[in-house]
Parts: C-alpha cells; structure tokens; sequence
C-alpha cells in the first residue's frame, strides 16, 4: 500500500484516491485469481502495483477528457444552434428521469458524491461502512450509464447525430 499511496501522491491524488485505487486493484485481483486461465508470472505486489497504476493512469486520463470536453463546451457557447440547445435540455431531461428511476440509496450516494464528497464521508453521513458506499456508488454509476443509454431519446439523438457525421464527413 505505501508504494501504490506514493503514486498516486506523485500522479497528483490525494490519499483517499490511493485507498480507492488500492481496493479496486485487490477487486480485479481477486478477479484475476479466480480465473483458471490465469497464471501469475511475476510477484503478487508487483503486479498489483500495474494493476493499479493502469488503474490510476485510466482515471487521470478520463479527468484529463473530461476536462478538455468541458473547456470545448465552454468555448463553442456562442456557437450554440438551436437544435443543439434542444438536444441539451432533452439530455438533462433524460438525465432526470433515469436519475428518478434509481432507488433511493444509490441517489443519496449519487448526490453526495456529486457533490464532491468522500465515500468515507457519504459512509459516516448515511451510517454505511465505506465498502457498501464505494460498491453501491459503482453500481449506480453503472445502472445510470446503462438505463441513459437505453432511453429511447437518447438512442435517437445518437443515431441522428452519427446520421449527420456520415453525411458531413
């Protein structure tokens, strides 16, 4: 754990980042272990240390993008069309409504965890442990990623949107 905690110092997180990193490392370890196909070459904490650095390097490149959307959303504002402005409000509309169909421990979680608290945090304030919090949090994340991409309104966005890149392109 210290040298995983020193990485992900030296990658600029904190050390609640390296607990989170550390844990779902052991995850896809044990993961790992369970495979019979899987033959483990090297020592076990060399291996969980590229485990988890592949891990921290995925979750820096995601902020890294996530960014670099969000600077080019910023910037494009004057060049807001109108559908562009309708497609938006019906993504928040879509958000809302799978947001709602969750149930209502993974919308606490949610929403703390939105609201940049830690799962140490949300475990403390809803009177979880931290292992239920950081799952359910996962769980959630999932199950709302999957019922967005699912929704009907969403589809035909997607579909409308890659219509017009094959035109356009």
């Amino acid at each position: 754990m210290p040298m995983i905690r020193l990485m992900v110092h030296r990658m600029g997180g904190n050390p609640e980042d390296a607990k989170d990193i550390f844990q779902e490392g052991l995850m896809i370890m044990l993961e790992k272990l369970d495979d019979r196909d899987f033959i483990l070459t090297c020592k076990f904490k060399t291996f969980l240390y590229c485990v988890c650095e592949k891990l921290w390097k995925s979750i820096l490149e995601k902020k890294r993008a996530a960014a670099n959307y969000l600077a080019g959303r910023i910037d494009s504002t004057d060049e807001n069309d109108f559908t562009e402005l309708l497609d938006n409000k019906l993504y928040k509309t879509i958000f809302r409504d799978v947001f709602e169909s969750l149930d209502e421990v993974s919308k606490k979680i949610l929403t703390l965890y939105w609201q940049e608290k830690s799962p140490g945090d949300i475990a403390d304030t809803l009177g979880y442990t931290y292992g239920y919090v950081r799952k359910k949090k996962c769980e959630a994340q999932t199950e709302l990623t999957g019922k967005v991409k699912e929704h009907p309104d969403y589809k035909r966005i997607m579909k409308s949107e890659s219509i017009v890149r094959k035109k356009v392109y």
